[in-house]
């Protein structure tokens, strides 16, 4: 499958300043919102963002993406470094499909249930794009920042080395507790 990829372009933000570039990968777009002296560190701050319409646009309280994502740009900002937007809503199962995932949610259901219901794995993103970006970036040391041992687990088999975990903690609420406890209890999220 061949990757398409835009030129690096600049993107004033409320947040500050940035370098923005898009990569096309089995019709879906990602992004790297990068700090303009990333590639100066060391151990270049890196955040991970899976893709929430509902949380990052919508400022759903049933999650935490909205408030991981702005905290992300917000330290990258200040601290330098980049975030890839990983678009691949809802797990990889599509906006659709998520919706109904919350129908179940709203049931009863846990995330993963409401998944696994839908005829869904718990989990179905790939992140073969993520080792492309670091490749294309020319990234080796990072401090991740991410609460998700999947994504530890699945940068250290790029052979980046991770110098330090950031974890990226936000405030629980009402309507996202249950979310967050199954992600701590089943995919052993920190929170």
């Amino acid at each position: 499958m061949k990757i398409k990829q835009s030129q690096i372009a600049k993107l004033p933000t409320k947040f500050g300043s940035f370098l923005i570039k898009a990569y096309n990968y089995n019709n879906q777009e990602h992004f790297v919102l990068m700090s303009k002296d990333y590639s100066k560190k060391e151990n270049i701050n890196v955040r991970i963002h899976s893709e929430c319409l509902t949380g990052d646009i919508f400022s759903s309280l049933k999650c935490d993406c909205q408030n991981q994502l702005n905290q992300a740009i917000e330290f990258i900002s200040k601290e330098s470094g980049i975030i890839i937007y990983h678009r691949q809503e809802g797990r990889n199962i599509g906006l659709v499909n998520k919706i109904n995932a919350y129908a179940l949610q709203d049931k009863g259901r846990n995330t993963i249930e409401a998944n696994l219901e839908l005829g869904f794995k718990e989990d179905e993103r790939d992140y073969f794009i993520i080792g492309y970006i670091f490749e294309d970036l020319d990234i080796k040391n990072i401090n991740l920042i991410t609460n998700n041992p999947k994504k530890i687990s699945y940068v250290e088999s790029l052979g980046i080395n991770i110098n330090k975990i950031l974890p990226s903690i936000t405030k629980i609420n009402q309507y996202n507790k249950e979310y967050l406890n199954t992600k701590k209890e089943h995919f052993g999220h920190f929170l």
